[in-house]
This record gives structure tokens, C-alpha cells and sequence, in this order.
């Protein structure tokens, strides 16, 4: 029973994530950008990842980088509700401290989310990103 606690908890909020995706500018690219992610952790490993969502998002929400700003925020905010990152610390600095059962662990709850938004995020937000 608290796997399935579990694992309706992270469809909750990954359903608000797409939510919050589908409501952006960028919405067409938050889709694409969120399907992309799991298979970038799997080739690149999620510090690899998180530094390259890190180094690609803007703050400007007109800017179709801004969807990597969200992605970012909403994985540290999860990763912080889960008590697996510490709220001060950098997402990409905590991952890199991370203990290597620990840093297997986080990656295997990252994948888990993100496989939740992208199934939200293809039945909530129409079309495609432009190439």
C-alpha cells in the first residue's frame, strides 16, 4: 500500500507540473524538453543532466529557455519534499555530493517523476516544439 501512496503522490505532482508547463509561453517546448529528459539521464547520467537543464534555462519567461527554468525548480522543489536534497543547496551541487547508493537512488526517483510529467505533459499540451 505505501508503494502505491508512493507512486500517486509523484502522478500528483507531476500532473501540477504539466499543469504548470501547458500554462507557459513555452509550452510546446516544456513537452519536448520533459519527454527528452529521461533518456539524457540514462546516456549522461542526472548530474550530467541537471547541469546541462541548469546551464540551458533563462529567466525570462518569454524565452522558450524559460521552460528548462521550471523543469529545474520542479525537480528541486520535489527532491526537497522527498528530503532527498537539502532546500539551501544548489540542485546540481547536491547531486554532486551525493553518496553514490544515495546518487542512484535520486536518480532512480527523478526517472520515476519524469516519466509521470511526460505522460501528463503529451495528454495536457498540444502540438509539437518547433525543430
Amino acid at each position: 500500500m505505501a508503494l502505491a501512496g508512493l507512486e500517486q503522490g509523484r502522478a500528483l505532482y507531476a500532473y501540477d507540473c504539466a499543469r504548470q508547463g501547458q500554462e507557459l509561453p513555452a509550452g510546446k517546448e516544456y513537452k519536448s524538453y520533459v519527454k527528452k529528459i529521461p533518456a539524457l539521464i540514462k546516456m549522461n547520467g542526472l548530474g550530467a543532466t541537471v547541469a546541462f537543464i541548469a546551464a540551458k534555462k533563462k529567466d525570462d519567461r518569454n524565452k522558450k529557455e524559460y521552460a528548462y527554468e521550471v523543469i529545474y525548480t520542479q525537480l528541486q522543489r520535489w527532491l526537497v519534499q522527498k528530503g532527498l536534497v537539502e532546500r539551501q543547496q544548489d540542485l546540481a551541487a547536491a547531486l554532486v555530493a551525493l553518496d553514490s547508493l544515495s546518487y542512484r537512488m535520486v536518480t532512480g526517483e527523478v526517472l520515476a517523476l519524469f516519466k509521470w510529467v511526460s505522460r501528463f505533459a503529451e495528454g495536457l499540451i498540444e502540438g509539437e516544439a518547433d525543430a
